[in-house]
C-alpha cells in the first residue's frame, strides 16, 4: 500500500507574554505553531487542533500553566500531548510539581534558542516512536489494516455512540470465498498478495470518516459503517461483492467462478435483539455463515 507523507510536528505556544510568545516563536519558526495566551484559549486550541507537543508558561492570568496541564491530562482527548513547562519559576518545588502534573520537560527563562530547539526535538522524537509504536500495536502486519484489537476498541466506541444518540450502526463480515484451496494451488506467497488486494479494494469502498475496515483473521475481514441506514449499507457492500470480482484475481479451484468472490454478511443495529456489539457481531457472523451456505460470492443480510 502507498504510505501517507507525513506532516510535520504542530507546536502549541502558550504564555500571556507577547514577547515571550516572539522569541519561541522566532526560536521554533522551522515548525508549524499555534499561540495561546491564557490557558483556556490553549484547552480550546489543543482539543481542536491535538498538537504534537505544547510549551506551556506557568504564571498566567486565570487559569495558570499547572493548572492547564492538569486539565490536559484529565481528558482522554489531550492527555497523550507532551506537555514542556518554560517558565521563569526556577524552585525546585515548582519544577517538582511540574513533573508531577505529568510535564515531559522543565525549562527555564531566559531562553537559549539552541538548547530550546534540541530539547524540543528530542520531545518530538521521543513521541514519533510512541506513535509508530501504536500503529503497529493497531495494525495488522500483511494487510496495513486496522487488527483486531484495534477494531474491538472502536467498535466499542461507536457502540456506545449509537446507543448514546440513537443512531445506526452496521457490520459487515466479509470472507474469502474457497481461500484455502487458492493457497493450496497458487502457495501462500500469492495467497498474502492476493489479501493485500482484498484489502486495499475494501479499504477503497469506505470513503467516509467513520466508516472502518479490519483484519478479523486469516481470510475474514470486518467492516464498521456507523451513521447510515440498513439500506446503506446493504447497498455498499454490494458494491465491494462486485469490486472484489472486479480484481479478476484468478481461482481455478473455486467452484463459484474463476476468479476470487467473497460472501458477504451484514447486520443493522436492533436494540430487541443486540445486548452488546458482540451479537451484533455474531448476527453479521450468522449472515456470513448463511452467505456461504446458500452457494457463497453473494450478500446476505438479517
Amino acid at each position: 500500500m502507498i504510505e501517507k507523507p507525513v506532516p510535520p510536528p504542530r507546536l502549541l505556544l502558550v504564555d500571556d507574554s507577547p514577547s515571550n510568545l516572539a522569541i519561541l516563536s522566532s526560536a521554533l519558526a522551522q515548525y508549524p505553531l499555534y499561540t495561546a495566551t491564557d490557558g483556556l484559549q490553549a484547552l480550546e486550541i489543543a482539543h481542536r487542533e491535538l498538537p504534537d507537543l505544547i510549551l506551556l508558561d506557568i504564571r498566567m492570568p486565570g487559569m495558570d500553566g499547572y493548572e492547564t496541564c492538569r486539565q490536559l491530562k484529565q481528558q482522554a482527548k489531550t492527555q497523550h500531548i507532551p506537555v514542556i513547562f518554560v517558565t521563569g519559576l526556577d524552585d525546585e518545588e515548582d519544577e517538582t510539581l511540574g513533573f508531577a502534573l505529568g510535564a515531559v520537560d522543565y525549562i527555564t527563562k531566559p531562553i537559549r534558542p539552541n538548547i530550546l530547539r534540541m530539547r524540543v526535538a528530542a520531545q518530538l522524537q521521543l513521541k514519533a516512536r510512541r506513535d509508530q509504536l501504536e500503529q503497529m500495536a493497531d495494525t495488522d502486519v500483511l494487510t496495513c489494516l486496522a487488527n483486531r484489537r484495534h477494531f474491538e476498541v472502536v467498535m466499542q466506541k461507536e457502540w456506545n455512540r449509537a446507543l448514546r444518540f440513537s443512531t445506526p450502526l452496521n457490520l459487515v463480515m466479509v470472507d474469502v470465498d474457497y481461500f484455502k484451496q487458492f493457497n493450496d494451488c497458487y502457495g501462500h506467497v500469492a495467497g498474502d498478495e492476493c489479501l493485500k488486494a482484498i484489502a486495499c479494494s475494501l479499504n477503497a469502498s469506505l470513503r467516509r470518516a467513520g466508516d472502518m475496515v479490519a483484519r478479523w483473521g486469516g481470510e475474514e475481514f470486518v467492516c464498521l459503517l456507523p451513521g447510515m441506514t440498513k439500506a446503506q449499507a446493504a447497498d455498499l457492500a454490494e458494491s465491494i461483492l462486485q469490486r472484489i470480482r472486479d480484481l479478476n484475481v484468478a481461482h481455478a479451484k473455486s467452484i463459484v467462478a474463476d476468479y476470487v468472490t467473497v460472501s458477504l454478511g451484514l447486520a443493522a443495529l436492533d436494540l430487541s435483539q443486540h445486548q452488546s456489539w458482540r451479537q451484533l457481531l455474531e448476527c453479521a457472523d450468522q449472515a456470513l455463515y448463511n452467505a456461504k451456505a446458500q452457494g457463497r460470492n453473494q450478500l446476505v443480510v438479517l
